[in-house]
């Protein structure tokens, strides 16, 4: 099984309002735990040991959480790295979008890896998988009655042709979970991309460079995937936890 798990975690969640002034929107509390309390515990029951957390807006305060975690929880066998995108590509003003995390551990990663968003939660069934599965590249997808609200998945067999965002014309209910798995080969295609019309570097523009060389496969969400972006979904996590009864550390 794949050892390391890298969680893009830098930027700081305007969507969320006033609720990030002051800090991340992955330190926000659902049920009196910060969001991310949930995803790290999902991830240290899939079998992870070895994280590496790409920060930036706040840095100081996953500092604090990580630290209080380890103590409260006697959690001794795994490693967390703080990993200051900030510092190393200059400020969000400069440089900015989902490709950035990956940018930021070519020199420190040299194996496969897994990725996912600090702002997204999957069960440790899908977390486990994921990082179980053969040699290739993977994305994972999950079936949406609104997939132009998403980026969609094209596919051919098991193979990934390419990730479209947001198609004004149908292509497939299938949509990127925003969870993947990459061998090395993804360090050299962050830095091939140019920015998208966003003005951002996009890390599926990186995917779709692989998918062209039939590198990328495949896989469904086979528990659930929530995405934790508006102040909504505060209750709406939390309303899903309690259902699902979600066990944490």
């Amino acid at each position: 099984m794949i050892k390391k798990v890298v969680v893009a975690a830098a930027g700081q969640g305007t969507r969320m309002l006033k609720l990030t002034k002051n800090k991340s929107k992955h330190l926000i509390n659902v049920n009196k735990k910060p969001f991310l309390y949930y995803l790290l515990s999902n991830l240290i029951f899939a079998g992870y040991k070895d994280f590496y957390f790409v920060v930036g807006y706040r840095a100081d305060l996953f500092e604090d959480f990580f630290s209080q975690f380890k103590k409260e929880k006697k959690i001794n066998n795994i490693k967390i790295n703080l990993v200051n995108q900030y510092e190393i590509l200059g400020p969000k003003e400069k440089i900015y979008g989902t490709a950035c995390p990956i940018m930021c551990l070519k020199d420190i990663i040299k194996e496969d890896f897994v990725v996912l968003y600090g702002d997204n939660l999957y069960s440790p069934k899908d977390l486990k998988k994921i990082g179980s599965i053969d040699k290739f590249n993977f994305v994972t997808g999950i079936f949406s009655e609104h997939p132009e609200k998403y980026g969609v998945l094209r596919t051919e067999g098991e193979f990934l042709k390419e990730i479209v965002e947001k198609p004004e014309k149908f292509i497939s209910n299938l949509i990127n979970c925003g969870l993947y798995k990459f061998t090395p080969e993804i360090f050299d295609k962050v830095f091939k991309i140019k920015k998208s019309k966003r003005g951002e570097y996009e890390l599926t523009d990186a995917i779709n460079l692989l998918a062209k060389e039939n590198k990328v496969k495949v896989i469904q969400i086979q528990d659930y995937w929530i995405d934790f972006g508006n102040p909504g979904d505060i209750l709406k996590v939390a309303k899903f936890l309690k259902k699902k009864k979600i066990k944490i550390i």
